[in-house]
């Protein structure tokens, strides 16, 4: 199917399961508050320019938001003393950041809003579409209207959030048991187009896994990240951290993948996988457009709506009664 019948494909699809009940649209907040866009799109801009390094997170977090019981805000909460929430899970617990930008995010879209208007959920995704624009990649239309969570489970984040040591079966396999595709999965993926990661999830694969890494990149990581400590040490995930372009899937080709995950990808997967990734290599548009249908189509992973949930006044706890 051509890319832009995709992304119709999935609004479409994503309108229709909503039609009944109310559910996600891209005007949600049109007459509830019409600045809400523009002031998460303002915020998000001043924190990359910033710290470009800070778009990369933003998508990350709306990821793994949505992979954990749907795209409800849930990895926003803080601890209780009733609840341990998301952000100690393995593949969060000092990896995943950003939740300052978000903090300032809702205060200023509270304020412009004249009141609390706009949920955390919806909040996160925005900021992920923001950050894909910022850093030289498409826009897409996001589909809002996500009620937030007043609970989150660090079991269930552990359990439900694909890690960088899964072989490609495994991989596709959670993907898919979140209603994605082996193409989402391929193109979603490509969001490592952006970004860091720690030596601590590319160490085994930098000592291991040697006849799938060209010998002058390892080398060169072998710098960054020993065979013991500096666990924190950083790594781009292709040579382009901060800019959408397609050097990632280049990089799969030629043995630059930073993580096992990534290069299961590639000879990993087999024949449809390699396809795909040699096909996005090539065509830089047609990744966009793909990505940006993914995106929407992983947006609409369970999100709670109507009455459902609640829209939280701090996106790090849930409101008082």
């Amino acid at each position: 199917m051509a890319p832009v019948l995709v992304v119709l494909a999935v609004m479409a699809a994503a309108f229709a399961s909503a039609s009944g009940s109310g559910e996600l649209t891209p005007d949600f907040y049109s007459e509830t508050c019409p600045q809400a866009l523009t002031t998460i799109k303002l915020v998000v801009g001043a924190a990359i320019l910033k710290e470009p390094r800070m778009g990369a997170s933003l998508v990350r977090m709306h990821f793994h938001d949505c992979f954990v019981n749907g795209c409800d805000g849930s990895v926003l909460l803080d601890d209780t003393d009733d609840m341990i929430g998301e952000k100690l899970a393995k593949p969060n617990n000092m990896s995943l950041r950003g939740f300052d930008v978000i903090d300032a995010i809702k205060e200023a879209v509270n304020t412009a809003c004249l009141g609390n208007v706009v949920s955390c959920a919806d909040i996160l995704a925005v900021a992920a579409r923001d950050s894909i624009v910022a850093l030289g990649g498409s826009s897409y239309e996001v589909l809002l209207g996500r009620r937030d969570a007043t609970t989150a489970s660090i079991d269930d984040a552990n359990d439900d959030i694909p890690n960088p040591f899964m072989d490609f079966p495994e991989l596709l396999d959670n993907f898919e048991s979140h209603g994605m595709s082996l193409q989402d999965l391929v193109v979603l993926s490509g969001g490592h187009t952006l970004g860091y990661s720690r030596c601590l999830f590319f160490r085994s694969r930098l000592y291991n896994e040697t006849d799938t890494l060209d010998p002058a990149y390892a080398a060169a990581l072998e710098e960054q990240c020993p065979i013991t400590g500096d666990d924190d040490a950083l790594a781009s995930l292709d040579d382009t951290p901060t800019t959408v372009d397609t050097d990632y899937y280049q990089g799969l080709t030629q043995g630059r993948a930073l993580l096992h995950t990534d290069q299961q990808l590639y000879q990993g997967g087999g024949g449809d996988s390699d396809e795909l990734v040699k096909y996005y290599s090539e065509n830089p548009d047609k990744f966009w457009e793909d990505f940006g249908a993914a995106m929407v189509k992983m947006g609409n992973i369970s999100p709670l709506t109507g009455d459902d949930g609640e829209i939280r006044e701090n996106c790090r706890i849930v409101n008082q009664e």
